[in-house]
């Protein structure tokens, strides 16, 4: 399948660019232009349909760390330390340090945590 591209010059020395190409590549082009742009010295934003400037998790959350998520989701599952300790097989004492970060989560525990939370064991590296 062939790409479409074209080039429009708008007010104010800008250009807009306008790609269409099949929508399984999509994401991986966009990602790809995007570091192309930040190499080439522009501050990126992402913008929703509606022109809406997109925030990343970093910029929402700036003191978001491994520890404070897994808090955050053992909270919202209502385990207590004990008993998410027992699930992932390590002491109610290992769970708590992990959760104030006197305790790295080393890639094995994430990817542990992760299956509890059904989410990627990436957020807690």
């Amino acid at each position: 399948m062939s790409v479409e591209m074209t080039l429009q010059t708008i007010e104010n020395d800008l250009a807009v660019i306008n790609v269409q190409l099949p929508a399984k590549d999509a994401g991986k082009t966009a990602e790809a232009i995007r570091h192309l742009l930040a190499f080439g010295g522009h501050d990126v934003l992402w913008l929703n349909n509606a022109g809406e400037r997109l925030l990343s998790v970093e910029e929402v959350f700036p003191d978001m760390s491994p520890a404070k998520v897994l808090r955050g989701l053992r909270g919202k599952e209502e385990l207590t330390q004990a008993e998410f300790a027992e699930r992932i097989g390590i002491s109610q004492h290992h769970v708590s340090e992990m959760e104030t970060g006197k305790r790295s989560i080393t890639l094995d525990m994430a990817k542990r945590i992760g299956k509890v939370f059904s989410v990627s064991y990436k957020v807690f590296l």
